[in-house]
């Protein structure tokens, strides 16, 4: 069970005035966790443990997962982001494809050295088999659509290698699509070839990731697409005004008449407004150091942080997400893309690694969800759309 230190309650009451009282799961929320399939659609392993190799079968000092604290959360279907950075020197010259395939195998190397804890899940059936065998689920999503290469060819390779959805762009648009981060519109939504692929994904069973992408290449996903998609990693931008990487009203109600599913993303900034105007301002001081000429630290930014204490969301802000998708488009449209080992150290108080998916599932419990919804949210939603991607490519 997850309880939080005095120290972290006092940061929070100073940084907002209320306090936010210890999360002890009950033993009901912990079972439920336990004996539901529980699949969050976004966890940064690979791209962690190839800047700096752990091992993850076993306890981590470092991180925001391993196997004990994925099995004390109830975790039991993570999807691996097999994450490329949107360098420009990637893009095009065949790093992208290499650096894809040594993430795989990295997480291949992961099962290989603890078939009794993982084995790779490719459908939904490895999935539902493997859970009721015991064993940790690894299912793999691409983020980042660049080693692609412009290559049909190289999307049946991702695909017979595992990977299960490809998320378009990252924080650069690529020759797939424009990303939100990127004030740079080149395709004004997605590429020539970006709308070839969102059909051929279609066809081969592989999931489209909307997550990322900016609002018009996801429109344009909606026109094209013939199954439905996810927001592997997306939070509302109802409450984080003006930040287009997560997904307004407008965009939700296109989600639930194609019949995708929102997987909430747990970084503070993605679910509060006023942690992304802190890290704007982190970006503001440092630019301005840099054009004074100054060299900045390396120590700048734990340095700024010590004076600006970061404000941490609460699980209850997350939960206001959860809420708020379901009030407007439907329990049958949201989960969890939690973003651990993505997002660094902004990730809310009462959710700070895999071991505590029971203190949402309290959450969500209190605020009167049913044991039947809050399994739709761990897990039905997903399985949902991805075997209705699996059941259109049989019949394509």
């Amino acid at each position: 069970m997850i309880k939080l230190s005095s120290i972290v309650i006092a940061m929070s009451i100073a940084l907002t005035g209320a306090v936010h009282a210890e999360i002890t799961p009950s033993d009901k929320a912990i079972k439920l966790a336990h004996d539901t399939i529980l699949i969050d659609t976004h966890i940064d392993v690979p791209y962690r443990i190839h800047a700096k190799w752990a091992d993850v079968t076993k306890a981590t000092d470092g991180g925001d997962f391993d196997y004990p604290r994925a099995v004390k959360g109830g975790l039991n279907a993570p999807f691996m982001s097999i994450y490329i950075p949107a360098h420009l020197e990637f893009e095009g010259k065949g790093k992208s494809f290499q650096l894809a395939n040594q993430l795989i195998d990295g997480m291949e190397a992961i099962a290989q050295r603890a078939p009794d804890k993982f084995a790779i899940a490719s459908s939904t059936s490895d999935i539902e088999a493997q859970f009721k065998q015991g064993k940790m689920s690894i299912a793999m999503g691409m983020e980042n659509g660049s080693p692609i290469e412009g290559d049909l060819n190289n999307l049946q390779h991702f695909f017979d290698r595992g990977v299960r959805y490809i998320t378009l762009a990252h924080s650069q648009s690529n020759h797939i699509s424009d990303s939100s981060y990127d004030i740079r519109r080149k395709w004004k939504g997605l590429s020539p070839f970006g709308k070839e692929l969102i059909k051929e994904m279609n066809n081969i069973g592989m999931l489209i990731d909307v997550s990322h992408i900016s609002d018009d290449a996801f429109y344009q996903v909606m026109e094209l697409s013939n199954t439905p998609v996810i927001a592997s990693h997306s939070s509302l931008r109802k409450y984080t005004p003006g930040f287009e990487r997560n997904m307004n009203d407008d965009m939700l109600l296109a989600l639930k008449k194609n019949g995708g599913v929102i997987q909430i993303n747990f970084g503070s900034s993605f679910v509060t407004a006023k942690a992304g105007t802190w890290g704007k301002q982190l970006k503001s001081k440092k630019e301005a150091v840099k054009k004074d000429g100054t060299k900045l630290s390396k120590d700048f930014d734990a340095m700024y942080r010590a004076k600006n204490p970061y404000p941490f969301a609460s699980l209850e802000q997350v939960l206001d997400h959860i809420d708020h998708v379901v009030k407007l488009i439907g329990i049958e449209h949201v989960g969890i893309g939690s973003d651990y080992d993505g997002v660094g150290d902004s990730l809310p108080i009462g959710l700070k690694d895999v071991s505590s998916y029971p203190n949402l599932v309290q959450g969500l419990m209190d605020r009167g969800y049913s044991d039947s919804d809050i399994k739709k949210i761990l897990s039905g939603n997903t399985l949902r759309v991805w075997k209705q991607a699996e059941q259109y490519a049989k019949s394509h």
